[in-house]
Formats: C-alpha cells, structure tokens, sequence
C-alpha cells in the first residue's frame, strides 16, 4: 500500500509499506477514505525526530470502512463507516472505565513513561503505524472505532478523531459557563473549533487571538472577536480593555509549542532535533526547549480566580512557570491529551443533522491526494496560501 512515511527532520514521502495484516483477535483492519494532517504532525515534521526512524507510517486524524475484523470485534464489521480515535483505549481498565482513555492501562507506554498509545506518534507512544495511508491496522478494535452515518461527507464526521473531540474537552477543561468571556490563543484547528464550540456551550463572547489574516476571517465568521497579536503592543492590556479591566474567565491555550515569539526557545528546539538520536532525547526531555508565549499570554489574560485549559502540545521541559503570580491569581490550570470516546455522545448528535451548529462544514481549506502529502505539510507548515486544515484522500 501507500503511506506517509517520516524521512528526516524536515521531510516526508510517500512510500510503498506492507499491507497491515491482523494480527490481535481485537483487531481490525480499515480502508482508509479521508484523513487529515494535524498541528501536532508538524512536532514530528521538524523537532521530534529523535524519537522516530526512517520509513514511519504518520497520521492520527483518520477515518474509512472496515475491511476486516478480528474474531474478538463484534461492535463493527465489514462495510461499517468508521472514525478512529487518535488514542489507543481498551475501554475496559482502571483509567478506561473512569473515562481517561488518554490514560489506558492497557497500551500505556510503559518504557517511555507515557500514557496511551497513539496512532503515527513516534517511539514515546508505542511508534504504531499511523492513519496517513490506504489502509490501518486498528488495535484494540473492540472499543475504539466510532460508528457513523452514511448522510454527510467524510469531513462532517472526520474530526471525531481529534480535532473536535480535543476542542471540546478544552473548552469544557476551560469551565465555560453561560455568560463566560473566553480566550482562545491561537486560531489554527483546534482554536477554531474550540471558541465555536466555547460559544456553543453558552459563552457570551469569544476572544480569539492569532496574527494570520486567514484564521482571524474565519474566526469572524463564526462569531468570535478577534486579536490581531501584529496589531496590538500588548494583548493582555488589550483583552483587559475588551473586559472591564478584568480579563477573561477562562482561557484555551490552543498553540502549544509552535507558538511565535520565543526566539530563544525556537533555536534550541532546533538545535536539539539536529543532535544525536539519544542526546537530542536527553535535550528535549531535560531542557526548557518549549516555546512559551502563547503559555504567558494565557497566564497574562486570565482573570484572578479564572481558569487555563492547556490543549496545545508540549513537549520536554517548559521555562519555569510565573509561579507567584500564578498563585496570586488563584488560577486553575488544567491539561492533557483528548479523551477522544468520553465526548463522541456529546459530539455526535451535533453532526448528524442538517443545520452543522459548529460549523465543521467550514474548516478544511485544502483536499489533497496522498501523493500530495508532502506538499500539504509544508503549506500546513507555512501556512501558505491561506492553509488551515488538510484532509488527505488516499
């Protein structure tokens, strides 16, 4: 089959791999029909290198008919249209049960620390064949899969894998109460559907705050006011302005370590990926080497007793936290990966019918072949020709 394989720091091609095979009676094998190219893929594209080898299968965000299943899977079977978490989750363990799918006990990463196993992430997640190819060997089959309908496109259903499972957990991570002002930072994917989805959950204004003029429109048109961090000398000053001097009751830390204005931080991620496999590992775990300015923008907006949902991804050692003000605030700070099954009810409903009230149908800017993977990365990673969200097909 074809797939997105990792080559390099910097580079990905499109190669002939094996054909995934069964190989657990809980199993099963999916032909895939759309899958995306997430944020988090660019980590791997251009810092985390160190934990993956050549020929790496990526991708997280996919979704397509089953194929085959193990004699352990009876919840779907072959032709059923399916979405695939992003998180490998047994569904049945300690962590599983009280909801942490992000946390299983059953494919924990034990050797590297790490919670659940993820799909295309590299050697700290099990280093499991990703989404970004023709087909997907699926683990743990006998809870993961998302059964859904046959009425819409792919791309109405496509971000239960990630994208709008993560933005509702940030949001409902962030306390959004009716009559809430909430700032989401960063307006690529998951800030978009995160302050859409802060607005649904009754939120009477939504700040987003980005300097790309493409991501700022399509935050307008979905009802958010917007910050244009290249038009501003100070966005704390200028959200305490939108906010009677108080700032914002909870805030939605979506960018992560891709944040811009950490130069410092910036260089050392990148000279770390060009270390050494085993001490670019030491590096990245053991420096400060994430970039922090969308993370002191959060600290700097939320108002004293409010709350931070962290959803970007971080990886490695943070510089020190502003502790004392921090403290002062009284803030609350929540995290973590998405528990992508403890919110499809939520969700699901919100997609089948006609009237899209989160607007998924406006998300994706760019559909390309699988052939065109590489491409699509590094338009994603420039965020050329107003590129916010890409959806492969195979």
């Amino acid at each position: 089959m074809r797939a997105l394989t990792w080559q390099g720091t910097g580079k990905v091609s499109v190669e002939n791999v094996p054909d995934p095979k069964i190989e657990q009676p809980t199993d099963a094998i999916v032909r895939i029909t759309s899958t995306a190219i997430c944020g988090s893929d660019l980590h791997l594209y251009d810092v985390l290198g160190m934990y993956l080898d050549k020929g790496d299968v990526l991708g997280h965000e996919p979704m397509g008919i089953v194929e085959e299943v193990g004699p352990g899977v009876s919840h779907i079977r072959p032709g059923d249209r399916v979405v695939i978490p992003f998180n490998i989750s047994c569904g049945h363990c300690w962590m599983c049960t009280r909801g942490y799918f992000a946390q299983c006990e059953t494919t924990q990463v034990r050797e590297q620390g790490s919670g659940a196993a993820l799909f295309g992430y590299t050697k700290l997640y099990g280093q499991v064949p990703g989404g970004q190819a023709e087909y997907l060997r699926v683990p743990q089959a006998q809870f993961g899969p998302i059964k859904v309908p046959e009425q819409h496109p792919d791309e109405r259903y496509l971000f239960l894998s990630d994208v709008l499972t993560t933005s509702w957990q940030a949001a409902r991570y962030a306390d959004v109460e009716p009559g809430d002002t909430v700032v989401v930072t960063g307006l690529g994917p998951i800030g978009q559907m995160s302050a859409r989805i802060a607005r649904h959950l009754g939120a009477e204004r939504v700040i987003g705050i980005d300097s790309v003029a493409e991501r700022l429109a399509m935050a307008q048109r979905h009802g958010i006011e917007t910050i244009d961090t290249g038009a501003v000398d100070d966005v704390g000053e200028a959200v305490r302005q939108l906010t009677h001097g108080r700032g914002a009751d909870g805030v939605i830390e979506a960018v992560g370590m891709e944040a811009h204005g950490s130069p410092f931080q910036a260089a050392a991620v990148k000279a770390a990926g060009m270390l050494p496999g085993p001490i670019a590992r030491k590096a990245t775990e053991t420096l400060g080497v994430d970039r922090m300015a969308a993370l002191r923008t959060a600290f700097d907006v939320v108002r004293r007793a409010g709350t931070i949902s962290i959803i970007g991804v971080y990886g490695g050692n943070a510089d020190p936290f502003p502790m004392m003000d921090l403290f002062d605030k009284g803030v609350t700070i929540r995290m973590g990966q998405a528990h992508v099954k403890r919110w499809v009810d939520d969700l699901l409903p919100l997609l089948t019918g006609d009237d899209d009230p989160l607007g998924v149908d406006d998300l994706v800017t760019h559909r390309l072949p699988l052939e065109q993977a590489p491409h699509g990365y590094e338009i994603f990673k420039q965020k050329d020709d107003g590129c916010i969200k890409v959806v492969l097909k195979p």
